[in-house]
């Protein structure tokens, strides 16, 4: 019986010191699962602690930015207006006619502006938003006849951006820059034998016999197909008079200048689409006569820089949060 009882209390003391060890596994995970909770806890408050002077320094950085600029358009030195236009041309963007004709009605009534350079790197966009800067461009050249305007193309300048283009005096570009695509262009999906295959059916109701000639799940009417590309022609026999009246007899006799081909600046020189090679830099010395050169660009609000800023800051910091929390 002794040797029965002995072992039955070594088991038991087995099972004891089991259990202390499984409880104290259940101690220390609960342990360290605060101690993650406390560290987060604790990595949230520097991290709003830390907002607050990132805030202030983005805040005086623009500031300053927009003061430095507020003063450099208020020079009455001699100098060149330079305003970029970049990107897609839309409403909305910073390439939409809002923003590029403020800075152009800017850098035409600022004092000590001898000349503006129009850079341009666009593939197009809006022909509706060209229009509007087109005709800007020529409202401001009749008001201030004395005021040159030249376009400057860096790496392309094609549709829309060329459209703008030739409303300037004079065309300037890169050997290598990308120049043309005069034609217009409306591209779509048709999904109306995928659907058949499927088994899908197609319910459209419209009021109006063509209001859904745009569907891509219907199929199209050569009635509207032929409405369609007579638009098309309307708005390229609009871009080709415009492209004739600003380039002149400076144009070649080419078959293909209205195609909707792209060329480079040599090519673009000799077809007459441009007027010579060189930058921004080149132009405002040598055929301005001016040096120094201001960026009249209009700029988005003290607010809106604020607001983009602090977004970018603040998806960066919780990136790399929840980069270390995974870690």
């Amino acid at each position: 019986m002794s040797e029965d009882s002995s072992s039955i209390s070594s088991t038991r003391q087995q099972s004891q010191g089991e259990m202390l060890t499984w409880e104290q596994k259940t101690l220390k995970e609960l342990a360290f699962a605060t101690l993650k909770e406390q560290r987060r806890a604790r990595r949230w408050a520097i991290f709003f602690r830390l907002l607050y002077p990132i805030l202030l320094i983005v805040f005086l950085f623009s500031y300053l930015s927009n003061g430095s600029e507020s003063s450099n358009l208020k020079t009455s030195k001699p100098h060149i207006a330079l305003i970029s236009l970049d990107g897609i041309i839309s409403s909305g963007l910073p390439a939409s006619a809002e923003s590029i004709n403020k800075g152009l009605s800017t850098a035409f009534t600022s004092k000590g502006v001898t000349g503006v350079i129009l850079r341009i790197n666009s593939p197009g966009g809006s022909p509706v938003q060209a229009g509007y800067i087109n005709d800007e461009i020529h409202r401001l050249r009749e008001k201030h006849p004395k005021t040159p305007i030249y376009t400057v193309i860096t790496d392309i300048c094609a549709s829309g951006g060329y459209y703008i283009a030739v409303g300037t005096d004079k065309i300037y570009a890169d050997k290598a820059s990308m120049v043309g695509s005069i034609g217009v262009l409306l591209n779509s999906f048709g999904f109306v034998d995928i659907m058949n295959k499927l088994g899908v059916e197609r319910r459209l109701f419209t009021a109006g016999d063509h209001k859904g000639f745009l569907d891509p799940f219907s199929p199209t009417k050569e009635g509207e197909s032929k409405h369609l590309q007579g638009m098309l022609d309307n708005i390229h026999q609009q871009f080709i008079k415009k492209v004739k009246e600003g380039r002149g007899n400076r144009l070649k006799n080419n078959p293909d200048l209205f195609s909707g081909l792209i060329w480079t600046g040599e090519q673009a020189l000799d077809l007459g689409l441009i007027d010579g090679l060189g930058d921004s830099e080149y132009v405002a010395r040598e055929l301005l006569g001016t040096e120094k050169i201001v960026d009249y660009t209009s700029k988005p609000d003290l607010l809106e820089r604020l607001g983009h800023q602090f977004g970018t800051t603040l998806s960066y910091v919780l990136s790399n949060l929840r980069i270390s929390y995974l870690q």
